[in-house]
């Protein structure tokens, strides 16, 4: 299938619209407000083949932070064992 070329293409605006008026336009003038609301993260492409899609990298990271909270916790125990030993040793 062939492009039409921009000359080919009919004109669709309505002749009332004066583009003439519109003054003033900027550039960029929401990008901020955009990527604020974004959490974009860019990931090498050996993982990318891993995780081909937001869900599967969603889970991934899912697994990892409760097997570090699972972690952080059991070492807390450890911690307040070997205290409370201590204490009763004395």
């Amino acid at each position: 299938m062939r492009k039409v070329s921009p000359k080919a293409m009919k004109d669709e605006l309505r002749p009332e619209y004066d583009l003439s008026k519109l003054k003033g336009g900027v550039r960029g003038k929401y990008y901020q407000r955009a990527v604020a609301g974004t959490n974009l993260v860019l990931i090498d492409p050996e993982l990318a083949e891993v995780f081909p899609d937001t869900a599967s990298v969603n889970r991934a990271l899912r697994v990892l932070r409760d097997a570090a909270g699972a972690t952080a916790r059991q070492s807390r125990r450890v911690r307040k064992g070997s205290a409370r030993r201590k204490r009763t040793a004395a």
